[in-house]
């Protein structure tokens, strides 16, 4: 999925001279092609997380339309007064791109796990925040957010994960129906769109007619679509390799409490608990009960 992405912007980038990366010393093998064909719009930075956003924001306020790319807990967590000040308070034109969704570093252990990026950037005002669940997603929000003067925030996986939505059209804001349901509808996120599909097989051997829905901008969280299924009393299930405090299931559980009515809702992700485990994803995944495929 990283490579789709750096693929699509260097494509862009060939036609809008305004496009640049800023990493702070990432990327390596992902960012080359753009490197090589722009050295003057790719910006190393070094180990300086807090520096690259600063230098994107200026970068912004120049006219210019930067990327800044690094592993989610280092380009959302270790500069998030950069983020918060002279990205989401100044409005400026900075798009975050963060990639090792979830428990994808797992190896490297918490401190490369990203599992609350999404709560991080989605308190903030100004900022959208997009999490693709596909190849497809991620290639058509990179195309959109070149559009979009403001800032947003982009997860991203490692790992090449097919194409799992074949929607006619994704938009930034609009979540993708990708399978008609009736009784309950799984709304997944980011890398969890596979697992959502398979807990849907689940589902029809008991007889459940289950909606698969792909919500790949959690903010803004499309409310109609949300709201349609409350007014149809359909069961309401989420999927995310995140904490469930503060990302999509939160998301999506103030829309029905504020639609004042009463629908069966369940949140499948991280518990409130930090994790221990290191090992590869579908290990770590497992302790926490979000593997649907046994």
């Amino acid at each position: 999925m990283r490579m789709v992405f750096a693929e699509t912007l260097t494509k862009l980038a060939r036609e809008d001279k305004d496009i640049c990366i800023v990493t702070p010393d990432m990327g390596y093998s992902i960012l080359d092609v753009f490197e090589k064909e722009f050295p003057e719009r790719f910006f190393n930075v070094g180990i300086a997380e807090q520096n690259a956003v600063s230098v994107a924001a200026g970068l912004a306020l120049s006219g210019k339309k930067p990327y800044v790319y690094s592993i989610i807990p280092f380009v959302t967590m270790r500069c998030f007064e950069q983020i918060r000040v002279d990205v989401a308070y100044m409005n400026t034109n900075v798009k975050l791109v963060g990639v090792g969704a979830g428990f994808e570093y797992g190896s490297a252990g918490y401190t490369h796990q990203g599992v609350e990026d999404l709560s991080v950037m989605r308190c903030l005002p100004n900022m959208i925040v997009c999490a693709a669940g596909d190849n497809r997603e991620i290639e058509e929000i990179t195309k959109q957010s070149v559009q979009i003067n403001k800032p947003m925030y982009i997860r991203i996986g490692r790992h090449n994960r097919g194409i799992f939505n074949h929607c006619e059209e994704i938009k930034i804001g609009k979540a993708s129906v990708l399978q008609q349901g009736e009784d309950i509808a799984l709304i997944a996120t980011s890398n969890m769109l596979p697992g959502a599909f398979d807990y849907a097989e689940k589902l029809k051997k008991q007889g459940r007619k289950p909606y698969v829905i792909s919500m790949h901008t959690v903010k803004p969280i499309d409310k109609e679509l949300i709201l349609d299924l409350v007014d149809k009393g359909v069961e309401i299930n989420t999927f995310e390799e995140h904490t469930i405090v503060g990302g999509l299931g939160t998301a999506v559980a103030e829309v029905i409490a504020e639609s004042g009515k009463g629908i069966k809702f369940k949140r499948f992700g991280i518990p409130d608990v930090f994790s221990h485990y290191v090992g590869n994803q579908y290990y770590i995944k497992d302790q926490f009960g979000l593997n649907f495929d046994k």
